[in-house]
């Protein structure tokens, strides 16, 4: 797809509205993780570079279109101001008199945050009017804010339409990285799908069968491809009315030349409690009254010889019970394998979405793949192959 960066773009003496994701965990008043400032921060400082005025434009909770206290983003400004180094300047309102009075008196140097966009019910059904009235503030539109280009909203899609727009840098690493692991990779390409539920990740399994040459099924989706082929799983957690579904994309995988890869031993307990009593049994070996909780070293020597042959990886999902010991053992030892490989440059590694980004940084692996994403619902629907409105309006 053709999109424009911020290279491309005369900002100079330019307004830049620059929608964010800054919609960070906050405690009592303060940002417990500012991460997502963290990774917009470049853009900004690249538009100042530049000569450019930037405007942020960004969501905050879900006030569901009411004016709410606790969801202003003037809670966030203090983070904000501390990562960039410099005061940012704060209006009470996206759109209207505030919004315009406060963009007519910036100055070269100034950074400006506008209100929560959600504080109107028209930013969620992009309104055309509302989309009018951001547009009107500024000359430039720059979208940096991927995690939130799956949705078609005044100030994601509405805008982009209005005014010359590009990518953000956080943008533009995103989407390429991600042209990269699924656009036009270097194969072999395997994939890394786990989870709880097969029925949430039906459209992404789908697509990738047909995209790339080797699936790892981990998590409690891999119970309910087991028990797909007549394996009894136990108490484990398993949709055992998602199994003809499960059957159909190992069809579709076969008929696609696709590997795909099931725990051929795993790791079973009688409680889902941290440290609890367990032991590794072949796959077709749970007993009755036990439930899989991770693979096993046999699966995980598996996946680490099918990475050793990889060019790239594209990565979602734990491929077990990873938040408590010690069934996290196979999400960490696959993980410290795609990092020693990516560390090596003999493998491309791409990972995303919220459980990912903490397995990957609980087994101490994620700062060493080639990119991690920020977005959860982007990601997803980037990886099911659907266009992202936010993406699509700036081409």
């Amino acid at each position: 797809m053709a999109w424009k960066t911020l290279d491309e773009m005369d900002l100079d003496g330019k307004t830049v509205l620059t929608r964010v994701d800054i919609n960070v965990p906050v405690n009592d008043g303060v940002v417990t993780d500012n991460t997502r400032i963290q990774r917009i921060l470049p853009t900004i400082h690249d538009i100042l570079a530049a000569g450019g005025k930037p405007v942020l434009l960004a969501h905050f909770g879900r006030p569901k279109g009411e004016r709410v206290t606790e969801m202003s983003l003037s809670v966030v400004r203090p983070a904000l101001e501390a990562a960039l180094g410099r005061p940012v300047k704060f209006a009470d309102d996206c759109i209207g008199l505030p919004a315009k009075q406060a963009v007519s008196e910036l100055e070269a140097g100034d950074v400006l945050l506008l209100e929560n966009t959600r504080f109107h019910a028209a930013e969620t059904k992009n309104d055309p009017a509302f989309a009018a009235a951001l547009a009107a503030l500024g000359d430039i539109y720059c979208n940096d804010a991927f995690s939130a280009a799956h949705r078609a909203h005044g100030s994601t899609e509405g805008v982009a339409r209005l005014l010359p727009s590009c990518a953000g840098r956080l943008m533009q690493a995103e989407l390429s990285a991600l042209e990269t692991a699924l656009g036009e990779p270097v194969r072999p390409v395997v994939a890394v799908v786990g989870g709880a539920k097969v029925s949430t990740k039906l459209d992404l399994l789908g697509n990738l069968v047909a995209k790339v040459d080797h699936l790892v099924i981990g998590g409690g989706m891999a119970n309910t491809f087991l028990a797909a082929q007549g394996i009894d799983v136990g108490k484990s957690l398993a949709e055992h009315d998602m199994t003809d579904t499960a059957s159909e994309i190992l069809t579709k995988a076969q008929d696609a030349g696709c590997e795909i890869i099931l725990p051929t031993d795993v790791v079973v307990a009688r409680e889902f409690a941290a440290n609890a009593a367990n032991e590794t049994v072949p796959a077709d070996a749970c007993p009755a009254d036990a439930m899989i909780l991770d693979a096993g070293p046999e699966t995980v020597a598996k996946i680490s010889a099918v990475f050793e042959h990889a060019n790239t990886l594209i990565w979602n999902g734990p491929l077990g019970a990873f938040e408590i010991e010690p069934f996290d053992a196979a999400t960490n030892a696959a993980a410290l394998k795609a990092a020693e490989l990516t560390s090596a440059d003999e493998l491309t590694s791409v990972a995303g979405g919220g459980d990912t980004v903490a397995a990957l940084n609980k087994a101490g692996a994620a700062e060493r793949f080639t990119y991690i994403s920020t977005a959860g619902g982007a990601f997803l629907e980037w990886m099911e192959g659907k266009t992202l409105p936010g993406v699509a309006a700036l081409g």
